[in-house]
C-alpha cells in the first residue's frame, strides 16, 4: 500500500461532511519499453513520410532523423539540385505545426538578416522585435560558407545555444529546432571557410548525391501531377518529437561499446596526418548518435555496427589534417575517410565480448 505523501489522515465520522481532498493527482510515467516503442514508431512514421517525397536517399534520411532525435545539426556538402531544400521542407511538413525557413547566404548577408532586428514603431512609439528566418523548426542555410564570419557567428549562437541575442535581448528559438547547412564543394571563390569551432558544432556531415537512373526516372514521373510536397501531410506532432528526443538516453549502450567509442575518438588525436583530432564533444556526439541510430533501426540497444556506420559522418569533419598530407597526397574525401577509419581501427580494434571465443581456443 502506498503511503499518503501528505501524512496520515483521520477517517471522517459517519454522516459528517466529506473531508477536502487536497492530494495531488498521481502522475503516471510510461515504462521505458513503452516509451522506446513510441519513439521508434515516431521515427518510422517520419521516415515513411519523408521517403514519399525524397526518393532513393534512405541512408541520408536515416542520418537526418538521427540528428533530429539528438537535437543536432547537419552539414551537407553537395552540388546544387540534389533535393537539399526539398529534404528540409519535407522534414518540416512531416511534423504537425512545424515551420521551415531558408536562408541563401551571400557575402553581403548581415547578422540581422538572419536573427531579425528591433524596429521602431511610430504608431505606439515603441521598439518591437521582428524575428528573422532563424525562428523556424527546420532551417536550411544554403551555401553557408558564402556568409561573412560575423554572420556565421550569429548562426553559431543559434546552433549552440538555441537562442539569438539582438540588442542585448535574448530570444529563444522554437522547439524542435534543426539546422541543415549546405556547402558547394566545387566553387570556392568568394567563400569564407567555416572555422573549426563552428564545424565542431555540426552534429554530422553527409552528402545527398545524385540518384541512380531508375530513381531519377521515378522522381520525374512523380511530378507529372504536381510536386509531391503539395500532397504531403504531417505524420507526427511536435509532442511526439519532444518525447523522441527525451528518450534517446534510455537506449542501452554496453560499457564495452562505450569504451570503444571513446578509444576511437582518442585515436584520432594520435594519427600522424591529423593536426587536430576530435574533442570530447566528438565522443559525446558519437555516443548519442549510436543510440539514436539504434532507435531508427527499431532496436532498444546499440551495436558495433552503429559505431561503424556513424564514425565518418559524426567525426570526420571535426578533424584538422596536416598541410603536408593534403599537399603531398591530394586525397579525395573517400580516401581521407578510409585512412582515418583504418588508422583508428588499428589503434582501437573492434571489441569482442567475453562470450565470443576465438575458434582456435574452443576445445573439443
Amino acid at each position: 500500500m502506498v503511503a499518503n505523501p501528505l501524512g496520515s489522515c483521520k477517517r471522517a465520522a459517519p454522516g459528517s461532511a466529506p473531508a477536502d481532498d487536497r492530494r495531488a493527482p498521481v502522475r503516471t510515467i510510461p515504462p521505458v519499453d513503452e516509451r522506446l516503442r513510441s519513439a521508434a514508431a515516431t521515427l518510422e512514421g517520419l521516415r515513411t513520410n519523408i521517403e514519399t517525397v525524397v526518393i532513393g536517399k534512405a541512408d541520408q534520411v536515416g542520418l537526418v532523423l538521427t540528428a533530429l532525435a539528438c537535437r543536432g545539426h547537419i552539414l551537407l556538402e553537395d552540388v546544387p539540385g540534389t533535393a537539399k531544400t526539398v529534404l528540409a521542407r519535407t522534414v518540416a511538413g512531416s511534423i504537425e505545426g512545424a515551420e521551415a525557413s531558408r536562408i541563401q547566404c551571400t557575402p553581403d548577408l548581415q547578422p540581422t538578416d538572419v536573427t531579425g532586428l528591433t524596429m521602431y514603431d511610430q504608431r505606439d512609439r515603441e521598439f518591437h522585435f521582428r524575428p528573422g528566418p532563424v525562428f523556424a523548426n527546420v532551417l536550411l542555410v544554403d551555401e553557408i560558407n558564402r556568409a561573412m564570419p560575423k554572420t556565421q557567428s550569429a548562426l553559431l549562437e543559434a546552433m549552440a545555444e538555441r537562442q539569438v541575442t539582438v540588442d542585448g535581448v535574448t530570444h529563444p528559438l522554437p522547439d524542435p529546432f534543426i539546422l541543415l547547412a549546405t556547402e558547394n564543394p566545387i566553387e570556392q571563390e568568394g567563400t569564407f571557410p567555416l572555422p573549426e569551432a563552428q564545424l565542431d558544432r555540426f552534429f554530422l556531415r553527409t552528402a545527398l548525391g545524385y540518384p541512380d537512373a531508375g530513381e531519377e526516372v521515378q522522381i520525374v514521373e512523380g511530378q507529372y501531377g504536381g510536386h509531391p510536397l503539395d500532397a504531403l501531410r504531417p505524420a507526427v506532432t511536435k509532442a511526439d518529437v519532444e518525447v523522441l528526443q527525451d528518450v534517446i538516453d534510455e537506449v542501452y549502450v554496453d560499457p564495452l561499446l562505450r569504451r570503444w567509442i571513446v578509444d576511437l575518438v582518442r585515436a584520432t588525436r594520435s594519427l600522424p596526418f591529423v593536426a587536430l583530432g576530435a574533442s570530447v564533444r566528438g565522443s559525446l556526439a558519437l555516443d548519442r548518435a549510436v543510440r539514436a541510430n539504434a532507435l531508427v533501426n527499431g532496436r532498444d540497444h546499440a551495436e558495433p555496427g552503429d559505431v561503424e556506420q556513424l564514425f565518418v559522418p559524426v567525426l570526420l569533419h571535426r578533424l584538422l589534417l596536416t598541410p603536408e598530407y593534403l599537399a603531398e597526397q591530394d586525397p579525395s574525401s573517400q580516401e581521407i575517410a578510409q585512412r582515418v577509419w583504418e588508422g583508428c581501427l588499428a589503434a582501437a580494434p573492434r571489441p569482442a565480448p567475453d562470450w565470443e571465443v576465438p575458434e582456435a581456443a574452443v576445445g573439443p
